[in-house]
């Protein structure tokens, strides 16, 4: 059954099943992704981070819970694709600030 995302979220997982392109724009200006325990600050730096995930990696992601928690809203999803330990859930904790995603960090 599909969940209801948040406008931002929605639209960053949206973007990411595309080209991922235009994964940046979902982002406030100063906005950071951990992923990997590596930090990408700033709308250069994710769309670099999502750029070099695309060019490494095939994968599909489909969102299956969510919850907030602390201030944060955190979505679980299934991710399959062509990489180590594929499938996986991942946990995505985002901030959100002014309809944008201010903090992302993505962890097992």
């Amino acid at each position: 059954m599909p969940i209801s995302l948040p406008g931002p979220i929605a639209a960053y997982f949206a973007a990411d099943q595309m080209d991922g392109g235009d994964i940046a724009q979902c982002f406030t200006e100063k906005a950071t992704v951990v992923d990997e325990r590596r930090a990408h600050t700033g709308r250069d730096a994710i769309r670099q981070w999502k750029a070099d995930a695309a060019a490494a990696f095939s994968y599909t992601t489909d969102p299956f819970a969510i919850v907030e928690e602390g201030g944060h809203m955190i979505v679980t999803a299934h991710v399959a694709g062509n990489f180590p330990g594929s499938p996986v859930d991942l946990r995505y904790a985002f901030v959100l600030e002014d309809g944008k995603i201010a903090r992302l960090q993505i962890t097992p």
